[in-house]
């Protein structure tokens, strides 16, 4: 396969590669993430269509939004020289990291309060199956 003849991907096999909806891929491509070229009706991806899905994919994973990964797409299409490209990806590294963080802070103060209350639960219970046989 010369180069003019790239592999080109269907939406139906990406979907299935990637075990997502058809209209999940439609959607990323109306939030412009992709670009497919066009044959009539059809959809045609290329090499490039396939390697954002699958990035795309991987950010939603790591927790980054839609709009957060179009930035990074749109800045390798400005700058291939990378630099701007990798101080934002730090950047959003970095804020994404944070966010987590104070996820977990969260998440633990919420399991510090829930055995609080389970406890007083279990008392109260005890307590009243203490009253009923006394």
């Amino acid at each position: 396969m010369t180069e003019k003849e790239e592999k080109t991907y269907s939406i139906s096999e990406l979907a299935k590669e990637f075990d997502i909806t058809t209209r999940s891929i439609r959607f990323y491509e109306d939030q412009r993430l992709l670009t497919p070229l066009r044959n009539g009706q059809t959809r045609i991806y290329s090499k490039r269509d396939r390697v954002r899905l699958k990035l795309i994919l991987r950010g939603k994973r790591l927790g980054f939004s839609l709009a957060e990964t179009g930035q990074l797409f749109e800045l390798y299409d400005a700058d291939k020289s990378s630099v701007t490209q990798l101080n934002t990806m730090l950047k959003l590294i970095e804020q994404k990291k944070s966010e987590l963080h104070q996820q977990l802070d969260d998440i633990k103060v919420v399991l510090m309060e829930l055995v609080t209350v389970e406890k007083r639960c279990r008392d109260t219970l005890a307590d009243a199956k203490q009253s009923k046989t006394a």
